[in-house]
């Protein structure tokens, strides 16, 4: 293929330098561990990371378990078997992605609290007057702590494990059916071993959640790996420590994804033109029944009952008291800096992806591969982790900025840390993987012809990008946008460490409601989180029906 003439040094000096921005997090991180002393090192191995480390490792293994039964579970009966209420428990089913890790937690303190709605309720139905006569299990608790992040990340699995019974497992199920193999045995001996690779990436998405999640586990009083990284740097103010036990969830993090990779190392698939669906076996009376009450439960427990009661404290506070002035300031700076960080990591990830597609037209894409697979480092690492490898890169440009322009009699200032400027950096390298991928999927749509002929006709790279490929990548684009957006709405580890001081967002918001025992107020504020991520759950279940209608027409 000849050299394309259009690709200028610019857009690979760019996506280099956007590789290496993305590094220079885990680099820094290196370095203010290796600033440690010895003694600090042999403190923190004997009195923190003991005890946050097992609870870290129970509650992942716990995680693990629940997602992978649950959603392998309910994926499997939505697929391979038809019974009332199928279609709509298929969709239902995502509902949980909605609920953030920490709002769950939220809900079920109060729900499950003595003097709650469920115990009053329960009170009510049984005759029972004084509440220590009645006892519900205690949410704070690790029990608690596994339970709940199951429940609300579960759809994980689910999802890439029914894409899998609907696509490739159809033709195999069915041919194994015809040949009379029972329900049961289809599931175990045939279903199972084919999804073992959707499972491994579901569960490694879900674990890479919980090993992210700082606000169920301080709620719920189980001290993890990510709670003593925040405790270690607000409370003691000790960076170096804080940054020696961020190195050991990097090692967790290496660990799942070599785990995911493990579990995809034989993953073959034979091309088929059309893949043939799987027909669901019609269930009747009891069965019919527990399959559905099977499906319905994880909703109920992930979505419909902390959804719920957020609607009801939530409108009983708009009743009584109205919003207060703060909130409404909170909801202000949640938009804007999502706004803000959803444009730059979409103008990073065009610059990214576009040099990556100029760079394999001259079949020379080693550089910017490297610069793709850099700017993809920040969804793996926990918002924790990459808020701390910031600090000291945010400081030293402050420093040298300050410098710089204190020759011009300008009063040194925090640029960066003082203002939302850090937010959004810390957002966009955090999310920049996810408009990579919805990118590369967009760009793969476009065919390499339309770049020839706009070559042929003149075009530079700029121009092709700008004529050709923009328009054609709107849908992309809006998927892109509003992925980050609501993932930047609900984001917490990153923000607790980095905002500045007396900046709120809806999540920090509702993280000081919990810490003081408000709930009310704060119910607003997480309802309108989860009602903002409803938004790209909608769009997986269209996405999710449009792919079953097509598979029976």
């Amino acid at each position: 293929m000849r050299q394309v003439p259009g690709l200028t040094a610019g857009w690979r000096i760019t996506a280099t330098g956007i590789g290496l921005v993305a590094v220079a997090p885990l680099l820094a991180l290196a370095w203010q561990a290796a600033g440690g002393s010895v003694g600090q090192w042999a403190h923190l191995a004997e009195h923190v990371l003991p005890r946050a480390g097992l609870n870290t490792l129970l509650v992942l293994a716990g995680v693990g378990l629940i997602v992978g039964v649950v959603g392998t579970g309910t994926a499997w009966l939505v697929t391979a078997f038809e019974f009332p209420g199928r279609r709509t428990m298929a969709w239902a089913l995502l509902l949980p992605l909605a609920v953030p890790t920490y709002i769950v937690a939220y809900v079920y303190l109060d729900l499950l609290h003595p003097l709650g709605p469920l115990h009053g309720a329960l009170r009510a139905l049984l005759g029972i007057d004084d509440p220590r006569d009645l006892r519900l299990p205690d949410a704070r608790s690790l029990v608690g702590c596994i339970v709940l992040l199951g429940a609300v990340l579960y759809p994980y699995v689910y999802l890439t494990t029914r894409a899998m019974f609907m696509t490739q497992a159809g033709a195999l199920l069915e041919a194994a059916r015809s040949l009379g193999t029972p329900s049961a045995a289809l599931f175990h001996r045939v279903a199972l071993p084919l999804a073992r690779p959707a499972i491994a990436v579901g569960m490694v998405l879900a674990l890479l959640e919980a090993l992210n999640d700082i606000g169920a586990s301080e709620f719920l009083g189980v001290q993890t790996l990510t709670v003593s990284i925040y405790t270690t740097w607000i409370s003691r103010s000790d960076l170096a420590g804080a940054a020696q036990i961020a190195l050991g969830m990097l090692v967790i993090v290496l660990a799942l994804i070599a785990l995911e990779r493990y579990g995809r190392r034989r993953q073959r698939y034979a091309a088929q033109r059309r893949p043939q669906p799987m027909r669901p076996e019609r269930l009747h009376g009891v069965k019919a029944l527990a399959a559905f009450v099977a499906t319905l439960l994880p909703v109920l427990v992930g979505f419909i009952l902390p959804f719920g009661h957020l609607t009801a404290s939530a409108w009983a506070r708009w009743r009584r008291e109205g919003v207060s002035a703060q909130l409404m300031d909170s909801l202000w700076n949640t938009l804007t800096v999502a706004v803000l960080a959803t444009l730059a990591a979409l103008i990073a990830a065009l610059v990214v992806v576009w040099a990556l597609r100029l760079a394999r037209a001259r079949r020379r894409p080693a550089l910017e591969t490297a610069s793709v697979r850099a700017a993809s480092l920040g969804y793996a690492v926990p918002g924790t982790v990459l808020a701390l490898g910031l600090l000291v890169p945010f400081a030293m440009f402050d420093a040298g900025l300050s410098r710089v322009l204190s020759t011009f009699g300008i009063a040194p200032q925090l640029w960066l840390m003082g203002s939302m400027a850090a937010l959004v950096l810390a957002y966009t390298l955090r999310f920049l993987t996810i408009a990579i991928g919805n990118l590369e999927a967009g760009f793969e749509r476009i065919p390499t012809s339309m770049d020839d002929a706009a070559r042929s006709l003149g075009r530079t790279s700029s121009a092709t990008l700008r004529q050709v490929h923009l328009p054609l990548l709107r849908p992309a684009l809006a998927a892109a946008a509003l992925l980050v957006f609501i993932d930047v709405m609900k984001e917490l580890p990153a923000t607790l460490l980095l905002r500045p001081l007396g900046f709120d967002t809806l999540a920090t918001w509702l993280y000081a409601d919990a810490a003081r025992g408000t709930y009310e107020e704060g119910a607003i504020a997480a309802l309108l989180i989860v009602l903002a991520g409803l938004l790209p759950v909608i769009l997986l279940a269209r996405a999710g029906h449009r792919m079953g209608r097509h598979h029976v027409a």
